[in-house]
């Protein structure tokens, strides 16, 4: 037998027999020399860390294959929400229709029913559009980490949009934002059941965003394949809230917010005009979001961002500016002294418009005031220039915190203008917008009053008791940075390494792959069963049947 025919043995007893090894070093796994037909062993307890693909989708979105009980779905991932929530087959809208859906003609063996199904949910976004249905419980595995029992919404009327097979979304805030953890008991959001249970190895998640299916999610450990060195991640305290109204008596997290320090154009730095200085410590307040797919600032802030752009226009009245397609310029952030993230023109540039492919529609955005105080939201044009680490926080120990590590070098070249245009044209990215013959006034609006009752103090690094992770966890991250090389290391790049009867050595490189699965369907519906390797990417799909009605992923 020659040796392909032992590699590809290997890998379809591998595909059948394993899952992606974890590793704590970060260097990438390599499996010990394997005489042919030999697995290498999985000594990974359950329920501990594990690591997927994250993919983007046509619309922008950012999703993970999940699997709810014994079924597989795509769902959007989401910092600035924190319900998971799934399609029904008791959803019959377009939208709904469109993407597989949670059978609920399947009787799920993890499946529990939460008040005969009697408590509802409703959900609204931004945009106008709604989600709405059912509270029950379901076992929900991500990135190879289980949470028993975990509260889901069961969405039985929805116009939201959903494309490219996503069928819901799993927000991965705090309880405070959850409408699912307010109307039921014990029904906390998915990161916080993980924390709260222990059921993680350490209570964090690792978040790498790319342009296509190459970006990771790591549950309870850091993608070491991205960090190369952990000692370079920049913490930063999660801003805690007051309570709205009476609501409670103490103050808590909310959103997973950070202080802004400074933004700059080329370098030339300008302070955030918060637009409740009071109650945020004179300081701006910078939502970190997955779910959006821009940067949006105050108009007070990104009027005077646009001014340093040469020839910037604001060109309608959401908030869109346009600038010359041919600036050479950074954009950059600041979170705190010496911590800097640079973006270059491809990062917020939007693309060229159709009316005018000399000017670009470009990031950030500008919007009206909001009442509870966040000023920034900074989504994936931003997150795609780091990796980002969301630690939950622990009781009595350590406050939440993100910690970004920079992507990019802050003292590189200013990406070319032919670059940019070779970038857009590859891209395909012009914009389908027909610009104003006329200069747009910036609008005033009226600064609604504060959300939260400010006679509850939030200090920044206050340790909310029994909202964070238990406290059986050590803390690692009680002053940043100290002991931070002890964090749970995992990595989505690994090495085989196959010696074949003529002794010679194969050594092969790979990444994970989203899972050939089935979507929406139970397996062993009308005869079908999908044979995979979760999580484990050699590209080598292998499907013993498909069903009539299906999603193959």
């Amino acid at each position: 037998m020659s040796r392909w025919s032992w590699v590809f043995l290997f890998h379809f007893a591998l595909c059948l027999g394993t899952t992606l090894a974890r590793v704590s070093s970060p260097s990438p796994f390599k499996f010990p020399s394997l005489q042919p037909g030999q697995l290498a062993s999985n000594n990974t307890g359950p329920n501990s860390y594990g690591i997927s693909p994250v993919s983007l989708a046509d619309d922008g979105t950012y999703y993970v294959v999940l699997q709810a009980g014994e079924i597989s779905f795509r769902a959007a991932i989401d910092t600035g929400s924190s319900d998971f929530w799934l399609v029904s087959t008791a959803c019959d809208t377009q939208t709904c229709s469109a993407v597989p859906r949670y059978p609920l003609t399947y009787a799920s063996p993890t499946f529990v029913s939460i008040n005969n199904n009697a408590t509802t949910f409703a959900l609204s976004y931004a945009d106008g559009s709604s989600a709405s249905g059912f509270v029950a419980r379901e076992a929900l595995e991500v990135s190879n980490v289980t949470a028993p029992n975990q509260a889901f919404g069961v969405v039985t009327n929805s116009n939201v949009t959903l494309n490219d097979e996503v069928s819901g979304v799993l927000g991965l805030g705090f309880p405070r934002l959850s409408e699912i953890y307010a109307a039921t008991a014990n029904a906390t959001p998915f990161l916080a059941s993980l924390s709260e249970q222990g059921i993680l190895d350490y209570p964090i998640l690792g978040l790498s965003l790319t342009r296509n299916s190459t970006g990771t999610l790591a549950l309870g450990a850091i993608d070491v394949s991205v960090v190369q060195n952990v000692s370079e991640i920049v913490w930063n305290d999660v801003v805690p809230f007051s309570p709205i109204g009476t609501q409670t008596n103490t103050s808590g997290y909310m959103y997973w917010a950070i202080h802004m320090t400074n933004f700059a154009v080329n370098g030339s730095e300008l302070t955030p005009i918060p637009t409740y200085p009071g109650p945020t410590d004179n300081s701006s307040i910078a939502l970190l979001d997955v779910g959006t797919p821009g940067l949006y600032g105050p108009y007070q802030d990104v009027t005077r961002l646009y001014a340093l752009f040469p020839d910037s226009r604001l060109v309608d009245d959401s908030g869109q500016w346009a600038i010359p397609c041919d600036s050479s310029a950074t954009l950059s952030f600041s979170f705190g002294p010496g911590n800097t993230f640079v973006l270059q023109p491809t990062d917020y540039l939007i693309g060229p418009t159709e009316g005018n492919p000399d000017l670009c529609l470009s990031w950030p955005k500008a919007s009206p005031p909001s009442a509870d105080g966040i000023d920034w939201q900074l989504g994936t044009p931003f997150l795609r220039t780091v990796y980002s680490v969301w630690s939950y926080g622990i009781d009595y120990n350590q406050p939440p915190m993100i910690g970004l590590y920079p992507l990019l070098n802050s003292s590189a070249p200013v990406e070319s203008p032919a670059f940019v245009s070779s970038f857009f044209s590859a891209a395909s990215a012009t914009v389908a917008a027909m610009l104003p013959n006329y200069i747009l006034p910036t609008p005033t609006f009226t600064t609604p009053p504060y959300a939260f009752n400010t006679s509850v103090p939030a200090t920044l690094g206050e340790i909310v008791l029994s909202e964070l992770a238990t406290s059986t966890y050590e803390p690692i991250l009680v002053t940043p940075a100290v002991g931070v090389n002890e964090l749970p290391k995992v990595s989505d790049a690994y090495t085989l390494i196959v010696t074949d009867a003529q002794g010679d050595v194969l050594t092969s490189t790979y990444h994970i792959t989203q899972p050939s699965v089935v979507l929406g369907l139970p397996p062993g519906w009308s005869g079908a069963r999908t044979l995979h390797a979760p999580y484990v990417g050699l590209g080598i799909p292998i499907l013993a049947a498909v069903c009539a009605g299906a999603w193959i992923l």
